[in-house]
């Protein structure tokens, strides 16, 4: 690709933003002395009424007291930050907060945790947020952090104080509340609410104590697992939830169908991940959301394929998951495509068996359905058998599920994969956002026809669960055959950055 075609391509990317950015650079403060994008700092990114990009300070209330309102009298609420990871010696990976801390404060710094006290008040809570608070040398190093004034202010905490704190505070509340609900990342989090969940938030208050002391102190008080509680509440996105979730969709939409156009013969899957997390990035998006999957030829028939080291052939079917997280709010979207343009006709065959499932599946995705998760996975096997027998696979029993070993989706939201611990299990509900990814991998086995061994297929999109249809927010990556040839060959007309 030329030069001056990345050059055009940024000038126009610039020239359609020069307005408002020329506005907003009048406007800023630089640099900031806030310890995260606000719009006194950054009034390109955020709006005068939000706390956070697309969220207002009234909607991070609300969470609060929605999740605060739901728990029994005499509740205490304590959810901690995350912490910043290294990769070796001091140099760090880039910090992403913690989700459950970051969807109910807005607040982006580590080693910070909020403490929510039931109450009879007018706001029928008391918040209060423990941080590091301003520190001139760090913030040499590091950039401003959020002040205790400004953590009272713009983050509406009742008090805000230092988090060396934090274990005098707890010691001397939480003896008041037989409900504890207490919610910490760490490596023990998927065993929710275990011991060893509690023991890592409660590491504040060692001190001079171990924190296995500390748990015994409660006395008969057990605590309980925030993370159900808060699931519920995220399980249903608002409306500008939904606006940030389609805005990221459309970024990684739109970078799967350039990233097809990009593609050819000798390339590697290196260079394919490479340029689909350049596209996302030049659009606004933070980060991608996972570790893409960028699988040609058999290596799709690895799920979880992630090395990415390999080079692309002629003949051979792409399989790229990617998705960016944008402004707190991740992506998830699977493409198939021919690396030289055109489906051969095994390809294309198998391709529309599993295309016609999925569409299918999705036009289920709406409340009116009354299906559970479980109940669109066990659809998804029904129609994907009927349409293998179709194609001459003579399937006997356990060969489907060789075929097709994973499940039909899942929530997302905050995070790739949200769960209020029974999402499998209850029914679609408007507001909701789930994926739909059925796919087929063929294994170089006597037991299937021959002319699809090595092939491998998933197309997933994301969808948003609607009243009486669902509506799909991954519109904008090409799945029907035409569209997907069509973005190879570059017949719709899209450039490849």
């Amino acid at each position: 690709m030329s030069l001056s075609l990345v050059r055009n391509h940024a000038y126009r990317y610039v020239s359609a933003t020069r307005s408002y950015a020329t506005e907003a650079h009048n406007l800023a403060l630089k640099p900031s002395v806030y310890g995260q994008p606000l719009f006194k700092s950054h009034p390109h990114l955020i709006k005068p009424n939000e706390l956070t990009p697309g969220i207002t300070s009234e909607e991070y209330e609300g969470r609060r007291r929605r999740l605060m309102n739901g728990l029994p009298d005499d509740s205490v609420v304590v959810s901690a930050a995350g912490s910043v990871k290294y990769m070796s010696g001091k140099i760090f990976y880039k910090f992403r907060q913690a989700s459950d801390f970051w969807y109910l404060t807005g607040f982006e710094e580590p080693d910070s945790v909020v403490v929510l006290e039931k109450n009879h008040s007018s706001r029928g809570y008391r918040m209060t947020l423990f941080s590091s608070g301003s520190d001139s040398s760090k913030e040499q190093w590091d950039g401003a952090s959020t002040t205790f004034a400004d953590a009272r202010k713009i983050f509406q905490a009742d008090d805000a104080r230092h988090i060396e704190d934090l274990p005098s505070h707890l010691r001397s509340i939480l003896q008041q509340y037989p409900n504890v609900y207490v919610d910490a990342p760490s490596s023990s989090r998927t065993r929710r609410g275990s011991r060893a969940t509690t023991k890592s938030l409660l590491k504040y208050l060692n001190g001079p104590s171990d924190a296995e002391l500390v748990v015994e102190s409660l006395g008969k008080v057990k605590p309980k697992p925030l993370a159900p509680e808060v699931g519920r509440l995220r399980a249903i996105k608002s409306v500008a939830e939904q606006k940030l979730m389609r805005t990221a969709a459309d970024i990684s939409g739109r970078a799967h169908a350039k990233t097809m156009r990009f593609t050819r013969p000798g390339l590697s899957e290196a260079a394919l991940a490479a340029h689909f997390d350049y596209l996302c990035s030049l659009s606004g998006a933070q980060r991608l959301a996972y570790v893409p999957v960028v699988a040609s030829g058999p290596n799709a028939l690895i799920i979880h394929y992630t090395h990415n080291n390999q080079l692309v052939s002629e003949d051979e079917l792409i399989l790229i998951d990617a998705g960016c997280e944008y402004n707190g709010y991740a992506s998830d979207i699977t493409r198939t495509y021919p690396a030289n343009g055109t489906f051969t006709e095994p390809q294309r065959d198998l391709y529309a068996a599993v295309l016609s499932a999925q569409k299918a599946v999705v036009a289920m995705c709406h409340e009116g359905s009354h299906v559970t998760l479980y109940e669109l996975h066990r659809k998804s096997c029904e129609l994907l058998r009927q349409e293998l027998r179709q194609l001459g696979f003579d399937l006997h029993q356990g060969d489907l599920e060789r075929l097709y070993p994973h499940f039909i989706g899942h929530p997302i939201g905050i995070d790739l994969h949200e769960s209020d611990g029974s999402s499998r299990m209850a029914n679609l509900k408007e507001g909701m956002v789930v994926t739909v990814e059925p796919g087929i991998y063929v294994p170089p086995s006597p037991a299937f026809p021959k002319h699809y061994h090595n092939i491998g297929i998933r197309i997933e999109d994301e969808v948003l669960v609607g009243k009486e249809y669902p509506v799909v927010l991954s519109v904008n990556a090409p799945k029907e055959i035409v569209d997907v040839e069509g973005a190879c060959q570059g017949v719709l007309g899209l450039e490849p950055f």
